[in-house]
């Protein structure tokens, strides 16, 4: 079956079909805020039940989604969760042309945007050491896989997913499941989508053309995967890549699909993003 075949047909599985198939590895929770409220639940109950066990919390994060962290700040101040046995390895961030990452007060920096939405939000008391909190840079990109591996390993990565299946910044290529932090070319669907998402005004020109990355080796990696797929804009551009995700054949030209062969993955999503889209082509 050719991979367009095989989305027509997993575009016309209902809800109901999606659930009764994908069994645990598939949640759907009502809206975006539900989903965002679930995504700052989970990484708070992780930490706080290793801190309980003066356990180190060794998490892959993204930026994007972002709607998690304001709510994931206000547990950690309420509840008084310290972040100081934490490692936050962060999935990527923007470059320039010349493979340089954009820096911290760039408006596409996804440094930039972590600490609007996180950082400068936690007390500093419960803040997690500066050392401990990595985003994938030029100066970096060569250390992060012994890095990651110096700390244990990764506890749980989480994610989205992007248009064109990838995590993090994993875009299609050859062998991308073996794949290591590494600087990246973002292909022409990603960057219109994020361009559309980025208040830019679909300012392609403009937007960056690379990017630094973990691999996908260091995303399988990890203990448990636990991704949330979501439209959160007016367009369902996230349904296709959400059943792939999920029921997709494992391939190179969209990277997600390789969390099937991992032995605890959750994809979470809402119910609009889980619909079947007016159209299948």
């Amino acid at each position: 079956m050719t991979r367009q075949a095989e989305i027509r047909k997993l575009l016309k599985m209902s809800r109901k079909q999606m659930v009764d198939r994908a069994g645990k590895h598939l949640a759907i929770l009502e809206d975006i805020d539900v989903l965002h409220q679930h995504f700052a639940e989970s990484i708070a109950d992780e930490i706080k039940a290793n801190n309980a066990r003066d356990r180190v919390t060794r998490l892959i994060l993204p930026v994007g989604p972002i709607g998690q962290y304001p709510i994931l700040a206000d547990r950690v101040n309420t509840e008084r969760i310290s972040l100081k046995n934490c490692w936050f390895f962060m999935m990527d961030e923007h470059c320039d042309d010349n493979g340089i990452a954009l820096p911290p007060d760039h408006p596409l920096s996804f440094r930039h945007t972590f600490d609007e939405a996180f950082v400068s939000r936690v007390r500093r008391k419960l803040m997690l050491p500066a050392r401990q909190l990595i985003f994938p840079d030029h100066r970096n990109v060569q250390t992060l896989k012994s890095k990651i591996e110096s700390v244990g390993g990764i506890d749980t990565c989480y994610g989205g997913i992007g248009v064109h299946g990838h995590v993090a910044y994993n875009e299609p290529e050859p062998n991308v499941r073996d794949s290591d932090p590494r600087l990246v070319y973002l292909n022409d669907f990603t960057r219109t989508i994020n361009a559309i998402r980025a208040e830019i005004g679909g300012n392609l020109e403009g937007h960056p053309r690379k990017g630094i990355t973990l691999g996908m080796r260091q995303i399988l990696g990890a203990r448990r995967i636990r991704l949330y797929c979501r439209n959160g804009i007016a367009l369902d551009w996230a349904n296709t890549v959400l059943r792939l995700a999920l029921f997709g054949q494992p391939g190179d030209d969209y990277p997600v699909t390789y969390i099937r062969d991992h032995k605890d993955y959750v994809v979470v999503t809402d119910q609009r993003t889980a619909v079947r889209p007016r159209f299948v082509v």
